[in-house]
């Protein structure tokens, strides 16, 4: 146990600290905000920034999902129509970068450029949320049962395709999703179905990224001492911080971030 500590980078452990409490703040994923600072920050190959944070987020995600379902506030079943669709689609998704190499060149290209629009995807979802919410109230006509079930699972293969590639996809934009497709269920309910599916997604293809050797441990180690601390803390300093500002300023940062990695892909 002291061996793994000594072998800890504090670097790594100050940015899961910042990142924790960034994610504490706004509820944005934190795909969204370590895997890119890994990679254009650090210089870790894409496929070791995705695989490791994978995992980072199945551990951290867990932990709320267990709140959550303490207070009634997931879907299972809404979660499982998810994971019918987002597990295979992972599993297709891991079996592609597989036949690629997943740590050669042209995977990583792949994986940057998918991050780079799952960032920008995400910072249209911050800005616009609202006003979708909004459209989506309006609408005079829903949609039947069977094709919402059928959209959920389409939901959750597009989840299960970019969140293999980026590790992004199972936060702002899953919620935005959900919450169009169900106008009606509670936002926190929602989100905490959102997180419960977020779980086995973020497992299966952390696992699948292990087991294709782009899994830095003793990265994920050091995240999670600095990261954990820091999603308690954001989550307490959230009520003070006017979230008028702070959104639309992460939603710049992550378009900026995006279109630098698309630009580098």
């Amino acid at each position: 146990m002291l061996e793994l500590l000594s072998d800890m980078n504090p670097l790594y452990s100050l940015s899961g600290l910042g990142v924790g409490i960034l994610v504490g703040m706004t509820g944005v994923g934190g795909g969204s905000l370590m895997t890119p600072l890994l990679i254009l920050a650090f210089g870790f190959h894409p496929a070791t920034a995705v695989g490791t944070d994978l995992l980072y987020a199945a551990a951290t995600k867990s932990g709320g999902t267990v709140v959550h379902g303490m207070n009634r506030n997931v879907d299972w079943r809404l979660a499982g129509w998810l994971a019918l669709g987002s597990v295979p689609a992972t599993a297709a998704t891991l079996g592609l970068l597989f036949s690629m190499g997943v740590t050669g060149k042209a995977a990583g290209g792949i994986m940057s450029a998918a991050l780079g629009v799952a960032l920008m995807l995400t910072a249209l979802t911050i800005v616009f949320r609202a006003r979708l919410l909004r459209w989506a109230e309006s609408r005079p006509q829903r949609l039947s049962s069977g094709a919402t079930i059928r959209n959920t699972v389409l939901l959750g293969a597009a989840m299960g395709l970019l969140v293999s590639v980026s590790s992004v996809g199972a936060g702002a934009i899953g919620v935005t999703a959900l919450l169009l497709l169900y106008p009606t269920l509670p936002t926190a309910r929602i989100v905490g179905t959102d997180i419960a599916h977020a779980v086995p997604l973020t497992l299966v293809a952390g696992i699948g990224h292990w087991a294709l050797g782009s899994v830095d441990w003793m990265l994920l180690a050091s995240l999670l001492v600095g990261s954990l601390p820091g999603i308690a803390i954001g989550s307490a300093l959230a009520v003070r911080v006017p979230e008028t500002v702070l959104r639309p300023l992460l939603a710049t940062v992550l378009a900026v971030i995006g279109g630098k990695l698309l630009l580098s892909a």
